[in-house]
């Protein structure tokens, strides 16, 4: 009879314990089927229209098991898309200028509580009322600085009146001019106060040339890509044949992107040069600037999943995904999220409505791409389309992410 008892008692706890379980497929059973997953919910992007064409690289614990192209490069001139196509990265630039910021820091040569004074004597905003202020690197990095963007702007915004570039567009200026007119517009809030997306990563970009004593595209592929063997990521396109042409949809119906090209938003638009990919000329945007291939991005990606790559300390690779804000509230991604460096943090799986775990560190581009690496279960995912807005934000990134785990 106490046997019974006991048999019986380990099949209701067992039984509860399935019950309470998340309802996911394992890990060997959910990677079996992830390529066909991802290959269809790209497909029918493409064939409704929402997407023009993709790339996907997707692994586990360094294991690839996603490695496909979708759709089109080029739809008007026929050119299919390849695994070796080359996308404009956008704001996906971000995490790698961090990383070679914190490269410069693991090495001594700066310091993440530098005032930026120290490397740009010349950027000196100030606050609404006109007191001074003093914005640090790690300001820079978290986005904490009370910077902003022009397109958060109305069209007669402070930005916009000072011809500041957000690094999409070809204003015909430099790198310096560019943040010296940024230096003139007061802060939106007084630095480490509050969270705001911003061109925080183009003053950051100066800060690295200085630090380095080299050109941004020089010190990037000093402490980063050339490390990390990734020969296809640049600040300018070398090979155009191979670049992705652009297109927009989502409030407007599908259309090659024009160039320029504003994208309408609650401010003043997004203003877009998809030449820039291509121009020699144009200053290098560390929050905007760069372009690259999946593949490239998926070795950055496992690098700092797996401890620094030998690019990064591995205290440093971790702190790249760990709350960096200490409880202030981000505004562009406050849904569950923080922000570490270089991309937001995961927090709360379940408010995010995303089914990864806790500590999953992500981030996009507007021209359509986005990634995620979620530590915790080993998972790296690069997206990168060549059409915007729709490869970044909506129902096509979700379920992504649920044909990556298998739900």
């Amino acid at each position: 009879m106490t046997s019974r008892l006991f048999r019986n008692a380990v099949l209701v706890f067992l039984l509860a314990f399935a019950l309470l379980a998340p309802l996911r497929a394992p890990a060997g059973q959910a990677d079996a089927g992830m390529a066909g997953r991802i290959g269809a919910v790209v497909s029918r992007a493409v064939a409704e229209g929402r997407i023009v064409g993709a790339v996907v690289v997707a692994g586990r614990d360094g294991k690839v098991l996603c490695r496909e192209a979708f759709g089109m490069a080029d739809r008007e001139a026929g050119v299919p898309m390849r695994v070796d196509t080359l996308f404009r990265l956008a704001s996906m630039s971000k995490p790698l200028v961090s990383a070679a910021a914190l490269a410069l820091a693991d090495a001594g040569a700066l310091s993440l509580d530098d005032p930026v004074t120290r490397w740009l004597p010349y950027f000196t905003p100030r606050l609404p009322d006109g007191a001074p202020a003093v914005v640090t690197v790690r300001q820079l990095l978290t986005h904490t600085a009370g910077l902003s963007y022009g397109f958060y702007d109305p069209p007669d915004g402070a930005l916009v009146r000072a011809g500041v570039s957000d690094g999409l567009d070809r204003p015909g200026i430099s790198l310096a001019e560019n943040l010296r007119r940024l230096a003139g517009v007061p802060l939106a809030f007084a630095p480490g106060t509050s969270w705001r997306y911003s061109l925080a990563i183009d003053v950051l970009g100066a800060v690295v040339e200085k630090a380095a004593d080299l050109a941004l595209p020089e010190a990037v592929a000093k402490f980063v890509t050339g490390p990390l063997g990734m020969r296809d990521t640049t600040f300018v396109v070398a090979d155009a044949a191979r670049l992705a042409a652009p297109y927009v949809h989502g409030k407007q119906p599908l259309h090659r992107m024009a160039d320029p090209e504003v994208l309408p938003t609650s401010g003043a638009g997004i203003r877009f040069s998809p030449a820039r990919a291509t121009d020699a000329a144009a200053y290098p945007s560390g929050g905007g600037g760069m372009s690259g291939t999946a593949d490239d991005y998926y070795a950055f990606l496992e690098a700092v999943r797996r401890g620094g790559g030998g690019m990064l300390r591995p205290e440093t690779a971790r702190a790249m995904t760990t709350d960096q804000l200490g409880g202030l509230p981000v505004g562009l991604v406050d849904k569950g999220r923080t922000f570490g460096f270089g991309g937001a943090v995961l927090v709360d799986p379940a408010q995010a409505e995303f089914p990864g775990r806790a500590g999953t560190w992500n981030w996009g581009g507007v021209y359509g791409t986005h990634f995620f690496m979620d530590r915790a279960s080993g998972l790296s995912v690069v997206v990168l389309t060549n059409t915007t807005t729709d490869g970044l934000s909506g129902a096509f990134p979700a379920q992504i992410a649920q044909a990556v785990y298998g739900e």
